[in-house]
């Protein structure tokens, strides 16, 4: 399981718009993997509103930011087409990070709420478990400061 201080577990994962992200080709500046349920649900569209509403605060601290759910690419464009999301989500529908991040929820096919905050080096920075949506942005923000 991922540790703060340690290297953060690699991917690849398929963006919102097509492409393939993977983790080591972001070395370099800061990276936030934010976990979270499900699309166009409320408490997951007032976590992603709170990034998007405060997104020049997250470019200015030269960080890439992905939403991560179990949710197809289709639902993650309408998701983020619906809310004007500037930041890419990325789809896990096979589960692949749920047990290395550990956020996979007993029984569901969901991910439990959880950011982690990746250095330019690749460590884990912050580790943030079970986070409140509504004051989400803010946290992240105050990790990368």
């Amino acid at each position: 399981m991922v540790e703060e201080g340690k290297p953060a577990p690699d991917f690849e994962l398929e963006s919102d718009t097509g492409e393939t992200v993977r983790l080591s080709d972001l070395r370099g500046k800061p990276v936030v993997l934010y976990f979270y349920p499900k699309d166009d649900t409320p408490g997951c569209t007032r976590q992603a509103s709170g990034i998007r509403d405060t997104w020049g605060e997250f470019q200015r601290a030269g960080a890439e930011v992905f939403g991560i759910s179990a949710d197809t690419v289709a639902s993650h464009e309408k998701f983020k087409a619906k809310f004007s999301l500037p930041f890419r989500l990325l789809a896990d529908p096979e589960h692949m990070l749920g047990e290395p991040y550990g956020v996979a929820r007993d029984g569901k096919s969901s991910y439990e709420r959880s950011t982690f905050v990746i250095d330019a080096e690749g460590n884990v920075a912050k580790i943030m478990r079970r986070v409140n949506p509504d004051q989400h942005a803010d946290q992240v923000l105050e990790a990368l400061a």
